[in-house]
């Protein structure tokens, strides 16, 4: 039998576990044979990814989202539904084999909680009734797809924008009737004088990325990541559900504008829900003949996309890391010497773009450059798309020009009690009300579009602890500042939202920050403490109520904590067992 490439192995693995509910001992040995690589390194690669289980995860396989959007919405209700209504606790599986309950981080619909999966089919806004229902309906025999939600999202633009650039009216194929007309360079110049950066959150001109895997020998390779991983962010799913097409015609010009002749879309694990519309999407632009070996462009090219379904590791949202994972590797980053557009995806010049601006990539060549330059402002021109969730009235996508200020966007989502807004989800930018005058975009505060909305209400420790543990959790654990630094953080803001902390605990904390941040190897360890510094200058009122003015012993306190230190370690030394 012929070894198949390594850049299948994913696809092998979610082929094994699917049969079978699992990768059991045998498969990934079958795999190995397969792959012809030993089996050491085909269980490092699924132990790295969070949705390979290598143990029965139940018939029906129940992810509750742990976020703190969820957890503000009732998640502790709906978890202890669920555990009645399964008989199994979180993170373990029914005696009966029937059903798996575990926890996992956003999974992209922040909008709508408390939210969960099952086999990967969305459930949202449950209630403990909600909950009795769904586990009732499957133990009779339902499936999870004909019980899913159907998930709506409001739309929201402003008045100035009568027509939406972005999210108005479409008709497949159209952006690409101008390479009809148009040369590569022509294409590729018109993307250029659009001013069109990237929307995942770097804002790097798209026209130059283009023009610089361009430069470069191929074959090339246009890469459209689909992994939206950062809690409080749905604008690339809201574009996937309701504008699939679009995104795949972005990546159509992209290819003709750079010389790529491959597409690939890496869908994150949480969205597959979403395969039937993209594969649809896909066939009729086949149909169309806008892919395969003759499109009909002014020059000749050819183009084909195939999608690459992730499977749990935030990390991979991060250029390098989602390469390695296409090669089927563990999706850790590479070393900044070399760049993607140099020597990517197999070593091939690859243009890796956030799915929102391929979409705004086939919108522009549809419309022209000179009308999406109408609006936004000179450094950021154009429109954005906002996802909008938490303490307001209208969550959803919004879509504004660039230069909006952010209070605006709080008085038409419905935030009047705002006091709180995490920008940019959780490796982005605390503000509180004094910043809600500023402006979105290049000029004041970049974003990749998710606003995080919390009233006064909400406690501001619990929010930077459960930002932490989410990284704490994701964390390749490639690197020591990032591997080690949300380990010790995580004990600073334990004692912060238990009000003992001391002025040294904070210094530790920027001085950490600091650390993490010049010497992690990618953006989740440079970032994961950017929610905790800001808000330390955002509200410092907050941590100077919870600073201690002196130190004093608490002998019940500490005896209380060595019993619990003892007990969790016998614990863990019978389970061990």
């Amino acid at each position: 039998m012929a070894t198949s490439p390594r850049y299948q192995l994913l696809d092998a693995l979610w082929e094994r576990q699917n049969a079978l509910g699992f990768l059991s001992e045998e498969s990934i040995k079958g795999i190995a044979r397969q792959f012809n690589m030993p089996v050491s390194e085909v269980s490092s690669v699924s132990s790295f990814y969070h949705f390979f289980h290598h143990k029965s995860a139940g018939r029906f396989t129940i992810y509750l989202d742990n976020s703190i959007l969820a957890q503000f919405a009732g998640r502790a209700e709906v978890k202890s539904a669920f555990e009645q209504a399964t008989g199994a606790k979180m993170g373990e599986v029914t005696a009966d084999g029937l059903f798996g309950l575990f926890e996992t981080p956003c999974i992209g619909l922040p909008d709508q909680q408390p939210a969960a999966l099952i086999n990967f089919q969305p459930f949202t806004h449950l209630t403990p009734a909600k909950v009795k229902r769904i586990i009732t309906a499957l133990r009779e025999g339902q499936t999870p797809a004909s019980l899913a939600d159907s998930i709506q999202e409001p739309l929201y633009h402003p008045r100035c924008l009568r027509t939406p650039f972005l999210t108005g009216e479409y008709q497949i194929g159209q952006s690409l009737k101008r390479l009809e007309q148009l040369t590569s360079t022509a294409v590729l110049s018109e993307i250029r004088k659009s001013g069109l950066s990237g929307m995942g959150g770097a804002l790097f001109s798209t026209g130059r990325k283009w023009s610089l895997a361009r430069i470069h020998e191929g074959p090339r390779v246009i890469i459209a990541n689909a992994d939206e991983g950062e809690p409080g962010t749905f604008k690339d799913r809201f574009l996937l559900d309701r504008y699939p097409g679009l995104v795949l015609e972005g990546m159509i010009i992209a290819g003709y504008a750079t010389g790529a002749e491959e597409g690939i879309i890496y869908l994150r694990a949480e969205y597959q829900w979403l395969l039937p519309k993209l594969r649809k999407a896909i066939d009729e632009l086949q149909r169309l003949e806008w892919l395969g070996d003759h499109l009909p462009s002014l020059e000749p090219h050819q183009f084909s996309i195939r999608i690459q379904v992730g499977a749990g590791a935030y990390v991979c949202g991060e250029e390098t890391a989602l390469i390695e994972s296409l090669e089927g590797k563990r999706g850790q980053p590479r070393p900044r010497n070399v760049y993607p557009v140099e020597s990517g995806y197999l070593g091939r010049p690859t243009v890796v773009n956030n799915v929102e601006t391929l979409a705004l990539a086939a919108r522009i060549m549809e419309k022209g450059a000179t009308v999406f330059r109408k609006v936004g402002t000179s450094d950021s021109p154009g429109v954005k798309l906002f996802c909008i969730s938490g303490d307001c009235d209208r969550p959803g996508i919004y879509e504004f020009p660039w230069g909006v200020h952010l209070g605006k966007l709080l008085e038409v989502a419905g935030a009047p009690d705002a006091h709180y807004v995490q920008v940019s989800g959780p490796s982005g930018v605390a503000v509180g009300p004094s910043g809600f005058s500023r402006r979105l975009g290049r000029e004041d505060l970049p974003t990749n579009g998710t606003l995080m909305v919390f009233s006064k209400e909400r406690d501001l420790g619990a929010i930077l602890r459960n930002f932490n543990q989410f990284f704490s959790h994701e964390s390749c654990g490639a690197c020591l500042p990032c591997r080690s630094g949300n380990q010790m953080i995580a004990h600073k803001l334990a004692k912060l939202q238990d009000g003992r902390v001391t002025e040294k605990d904070l210094d530790d904390l920027r001085q950490w920050g600091d650390m993490m941040h010049s010497g992690s190897r990618c953006g989740l360890g440079k970032y994961a403490v950017q929610a905790i510094q800001t808000a330390m200058l955002a509200f410092p009122e907050y941590f100077d109520a919870r600073v201690q003015g002196s130190i004093v012993f608490d002998l019940e306190r500490s005896l209380q904590d060595y019993q619990n230190a003892v007990s969790q370690t016998t614990h863990g030394k019978e389970s061990h067992h």
